[in-house]
């Protein structure tokens, strides 16, 4: 692994408690976490529900800061939200009195400096959108509103909407969850064709094993709360990857040995040099 001054992405020993009376009590959300993502990388983390995913995103995006330890993004010590960030969540969240194409917008209308050249640069913004739905098979539905698309459209027109500031790195929670399995697969296809053209890093929070092999370079399995990373494995299958893949042994032989450390007990803080892998 490259040295931490080198990561996009830097997690030192990271401890989070809500609250200041929790913390004089010890009692963490997460605890001792550390990792380094490289510049481009697409990591997944995957654990039992309330294991501290989603308060892993919080700290990623600097809507919560840690009670111990830092982390730095792209060099950055993180004291805040971060603007070179993108989001979508399990629900699309679109706003239904505005179409297609003006929900994928919203974020060059409110993020700057975007923001301040919105009126002036509107039509050339507009075409960035369409070219971007389009490379998510929306095009021709730009003028539609989230009541008119399926589910799977609407949160393509979300990851969409995430990533048309050209964020430096993508964060999805449970993006897929609430879909059904033919079209969860289309939009594994969608996401993975979207980060091999533009690169951007990616970060993954999922419940779905399957999912997480099949579109990361990195896997990170979370313990039982409080949250630490008990496993990170390495995914060696070659890319660009297909759906095919998922049939093959070598596929299911990772997603089964990722299933054997979901809620697997956790070794005390300071136990082991490192991480399984």
């Amino acid at each position: 692994m490259s040295s931490a001054s080198s990561s996009f992405v830097d997690f030192q020993n990271v401890w989070l408690a809500y609250n200041e009376e929790l913390l004089a009590q010890e009692q963490f959300a997460v605890e001792d976490i550390s990792l380094q993502v490289q510049q481009g990388d697409f990591i997944a983390i995957v654990g039992p529900s309330g294991c501290g995913k989603s308060t892993f995103m919080k700290l990623t995006t600097g809507l919560k800061m840690p009670s111990r330890g830092q982390i730095r993004i792209a060099g950055q010590l993180v004291t805040g939200p971060l603007k070179i960030s993108g989001m979508a969540f399990q629900a699309p969240s679109l706003l239904p009195w505005r179409t297609t194409i003006d929900n994928v917008l919203l974020p060059l209308e409110i993020v700057e400096p975007y923001r301040s050249q919105f009126k002036t640069r509107r039509r050339e913004f507009a075409e960035k959108a369409r070219t971007l739905l389009k490379s998510v098979g929306l095009g021709g539905y730009e003028d539609k509103f989230p009541w008119q698309l399926s589910g799977g459209m609407q949160q393509r027109a979300s990851i969409c909407r995430a990533l048309v500031h050209e964020p430096q790195m993508l964060l999805l929670d449970e993006p897929f969850g609430a879909l059904d399995a033919f079209t969860r697969e289309e939009l594994w296809c969608a996401l993975r064709d979207l980060h091999a053209a533009q690169k951007f890093n990616v970060i993954l929070v999922t419940h779905d094993l399957r999912e997480s092999v099949f579109l990361a370079d990195t896997v990170y399995v979370m313990s039982r709360s409080p949250g630490r990373f008990v496993v990170r494995r390495h995914i060696d299958l070659p890319r660009p990857r297909d759906l095919e893949v998922t049939y093959t042994p070598a596929f299911t032989d990772i997603v089964h040995e990722l299933r054997g450390h979901i809620g697997a007990i956790r070794q005390p803080v300071g136990q082991g040099s490192g991480l399984p892998q």
